[in-house]
């Protein structure tokens, strides 16, 4: 999953950045609402984490801004402001939950996966596609109950084509659930990673396939 982190504290930022690249997630960062913003209007996100309290334009308006605009990408807001009267004008404007700091990560993980979860699957915990199952925010996958042994890109991968399910996913999309800003993936790294998980899922009865000029789907194999 893409995410965007926005936190203008540098030691919480260094912290939820390292937690969520150690799921295996892209994380863009941005310091400040301005950035925010800009940032929003440019990428499609899965998930984004957004502070309250930034310089040059405040989290709410950065919030109000994009639920505008009729996005529907889940906001976790982290923020210090905790009275009740705040959390409850935030939800309003559109945030999908709200942790106050200082706050334990395993908590804040457990937020994210619940987001994740819900934007994904609709709630359900799990997609199977033939014996392949996979637990996009616990980061698993397993083939009946064997589990698969995913790099990081790898993971990433099957995660954008399962969020898509018998639908194409384009060549730019899976670049861009794939790497960060700083990251680049050539279209010849894109074409290694396809192969090397067709070969994990082989006799798992889900495949990718090629749509030629379009890109690559994940779906269930046809039976003989």
């Amino acid at each position: 999953m893409r995410i965007l982190l926005v936190e203008d504290d540098t030691s919480i930022a260094a912290a939820i950045a390292a937690t969520l690249r150690g799921q295996a997630h892209a994380v863009d960062q941005v310091m400040d609402g301005a950035a925010a913003d800009a940032a929003l209007r440019e990428v499609d996100y899965d998930l984004v984490i957004l502070d309250l309290g930034l310089p040059r334009l405040d989290g709410t308006e950065v919030l109000r801004r994009l639920r505008s605009r009729e996005a529907a990408v889940p906001v976790l807001v982290i923020t210090a402001r905790d009275g009740l009267d705040e959390r409850v004008r935030v939800l309003d404007l559109g945030a999908d939950d709200y942790l106050v700091k200082p706050f334990a990560l395993a908590e804040f993980e457990a937020r994210v996966r619940a987001l994740l979860r819900r934007a994904v699957g609709g709630g359900t915990n799990l997609l199977t596609v033939g014996r392949l199952h996979l637990d996009l925010p616990g980061r698993r996958a397993w083939v009946d109950e064997q589990p698969l042994t995913l790099t990081a890109r790898e993971f990433g991968l099957l995660e954008a084509l399962a969020s898509r399910v018998n639908r194409v996913t384009n060549r730019p999309q899976l670049v861009d659930a794939l790497c960060e800003w700083d990251q680049n993936l050539t279209g010849n790294g894109l074409d290694i990673a396809v192969h090397r998980v067709r070969r994990k899922l082989k006799d798992s009865g889900a495949r990718i396939r090629t749509i030629r000029g379009l890109g690559f789907l994940l779906e269930e194999e046809p039976h003989d």
